[in-house]
């Protein structure tokens, strides 16, 4: 589909003529064993169920479901998925203690148009050979999600490249929150914002709540598509959740947006 030696139309320009997104075109799922491919898609749907579980609760589910794993895979494992129990402990979320963290501005803040609070966060994602991360960023005022994309990796390159083309096309919001991931901490992300005078807000550790509606968005992601779905590689993957997110911003109605889609609202009020 993509000539990587074409003479004159150069990667990027074809994967813009194919809409396709230059990351569905490089990146390959990630590989583990099958029998840890197995226990992480079953951590990742009990996690959608029960985000408070942590280790010790989560390796005895596992136990009940027939596999013996101890709790250092488990921790492991929630590691590489980037996942942590929402409520107060160790936190498991991959931090960079060299990098500035900054305070939490949401706290008791009504949130009342659009563009006003951005929230940010990456979450994994399975596949049939593999596992992928899906980072979004979302309009907490009308749910409307304005980038996302997808990497094999939790570098901070592929959040950056969302973050610069979510700005360009829809503007910079007021505040955008985040959690205290190395991604969101790293100085290549936090000096888009500042280059473009947004307030920098990060939860605290512990405070996976706070990023509510974007947990939220995962889950939906997932019932909704990703579970319904073997997809194979990236490009099917890209695919899909260029299509399904389609369908969430214009098409699906939210009972909390008086049954309106996030577009009318985001455009309504803007």
């Amino acid at each position: 589909m993509v000539d990587k030696h074409h003479p004159k139309l150069s990667v990027s320009k074809q994967c813009k003529l194919l809409s396709i997104h230059r990351s569905g075109l490089y990146y390959k799922p990630c590989g583990e064993k099958e029998i840890n491919l197995k226990v992480m898609d079953i951590i990742d749907k009990e996690y959608q169920k029960k985000p408070f579980y942590g280790v010790a609760r989560m390796s005895e589910h596992l136990k009940r479901m027939g596999y013996s794993v101890n709790r250092k895979r488990v921790r492991r494992l929630y590691r590489l998925m980037d996942l942590r129990a929402i409520f107060p402990g160790p936190n498991t979320s991959k931090a960079n203690q060299l990098h500035k963290k900054y305070p939490y501005l949401l706290r008791n803040l009504t949130i009342t148009h659009t563009n006003q609070v951005w929230a940010c966060d990456i979450t994994y994602i399975p596949m049939k050979h593999g596992f992928m991360y899906l980072v979004a960023i979302i309009d907490l005022y009308s749910r409307f999600v304005v980038g996302w994309g997808i990497s094999n990796s939790l570098e901070a390159d592929f959040c950056i490249e969302v973050l610069k083309q979510a700005i360009h096309k829809y503007g910079k919001p007021e505040i955008f929150n985040t959690d205290q991931g190395v991604q969101f901490t790293s100085e290549g992300f936090t000096q888009v914002l500042k280059s473009h005078e947004v307030q920098i807000s990060m939860d605290g550790r512990g405070r996976a709540i706070d990023n509510i509606f974007i947990e939220r968005l995962w889950r939906t992601v997932k019932y909704e598509n990703v579970y319904l779905h073997a997809y194979a590689n990236g490009l099917d993957l890209y695919k899909g959740l260029k299509d399904y997110f389609e369908f969430y911003n214009y098409e699906r109605i939210h009972q909390s947006l008086d049954y309106q889609t996030p577009a009318f609202v985001y455009a309504l009020a803007a």
